[in-house]
């Protein structure tokens, strides 16, 4: 048996999750997920039956995860030779951003898309103030950064990158000159386009 259970469907956020145990170079048995007959044993690991969900069998039983902010702080955690936990002057940073991606970014791209928009004396009520407030920190960040924590690539810029890829993929972000560059130096990444490759060609086998 591998390392890790991960279930998936290439056409979800289980990407991002492919690609953190690339980086972490995690041995893993996937579990391709059909929307309309998911399995048991997804269902008995997380209720919710979402993907991704990893499970980590380890010599003390078996460790579930889910959330890809989590999948990736996890994996860069129980993976240290990999190099790609923060550094102590990095830990800021990162917990910083990872979070910031999962929360603001998640809903401030979420909601323009669902056609909603907070009115202005509203804004504070909500985590991320506004869109253009959101992508204003984050292209301030980036602005000058090569990566999340600095010069150094870690396991925040899985899940940061991949907030800010899939969003130029799909119209949601800006290609703004920071993003687009930031996205140029992940995309050059050897994990980054195995784990691509994997799921561009199941997502090519589904549509034959």
């Amino acid at each position: 048996m591998a390392a890790y259970t991960f279930f998936t469907n290439p056409m979800s956020r289980g990407q991002i999750a492919r690609w953190a145990l690339h980086e972490a170079g995690a041995d893993y048995d996937q579990v391709l997920v059909d929307w309309a007959d998911k399995p048991a044993a997804l269902l008995a690991a997380n209720p919710m039956g979402k993907v991704p969900t990893i499970v980590h069998h380890t010599p003390g039983g078996e460790r579930v995860v889910t959330e890809c902010a989590a999948i990736c702080a996890y994996l860069g955690h129980v993976h240290p030779e990999a190099g790609l936990a923060p550094l102590e002057d990095e830990a800021a940073d990162y917990y910083r951003w990872l979070f910031f991606a999962a929360g603001p970014v998640e809903q401030a791209v979420v909601g323009r898309s669902m056609g909603w928009e907070v009115p202005a004396d509203r804004q504070g009520m909500v985590g991320f103030g506004s869109y253009e407030r959101v992508l204003d920190a984050l292209e301030g960040h980036f602005s000058d950064h090569a990566f999340t924590c600095g010069e150094r690539f870690t396991m925040a810029d899985v899940y940061v990158g991949s907030q800010i890829d899939w969003g130029l993929t799909f119209g949601s972000i800006p290609p703004r000159p920071a993003f687009v560059a930031y996205t140029e130096r992940l995309q050059a990444r050897d994990a980054y386009k195995a784990a691509k490759s994997i799921d561009n060609a199941l997502i090519q086998e589904q549509r034959k």
